[in-house]
């Protein structure tokens, strides 16, 4: 039965970050370090993806080029405008770690609840279901982006590219 939930899981989140993925790749330039930061609101949900992907809070370290700077509490941007080339190798990078943490859990995992800066007494499959409506949540803002820049958003995505 666990096999059959985390296949929907899946298919869902990966529907999300597929979402994520086709947003970005839609972004114009004109779009990307424009006044509403574009690249920093794909940036701050792909942080997070990463993140809530990680058994061990304590122990978590983004990939380079990317810092910690998302944990600051004063609002610290990230030193540099981020490129789409990388935030789609980062995006790639959260696709395959969310997928091998829904992949990885077992019966009684799933209620487990594992140390994290903002969610201390979520289970796992909540914090992955939490993630999941962060990205949606963000997705959503890249889209209006791009309609109020003139642009087509991309289409909803109904399942995971990648098959579980």
């Amino acid at each position: 039965m666990i096999d059959f939930w985390k296949k929907i899981i899946w298919q869902q989140y990966g529907a999300a970050i597929d979402m994520l993925e086709n947003a970005i790749t839609a972004c114009p330039e004109d779009i990307w370090a424009g006044e509403y930061k574009f690249w920093y609101n794909a940036y701050h949900t792909l942080f997070f993806l990463d993140y809530h992907s990680t058994d061990d809070a304590g122990s978590f370290m983004p990939p380079q080029p990317f810092t910690l700077s998302e944990m600051d509490p004063s609002g610290l941007m990230p030193d540099r405008v981020y490129s789409k080339d990388e935030l789609l190798a980062y995006l790639e990078y959260g696709r395959n770690k969310c997928y091998n943490k829904i992949k990885t859990l077992m019966g009684e995992d799933v209620e487990k609840t594992i140390p994290n800066n903002y969610k201390e007494d979520f289970s796992q499959i909540e914090i992955l279901l939490s993630s999941m409506r962060h990205v949606q949540h963000h997705t959503a803002q890249l889209n209006l982006l791009l309609r109020q820049g003139g642009y087509e958003p991309p289409k909803w995505v109904s399942r995971a590219k990648k098959q579980y």
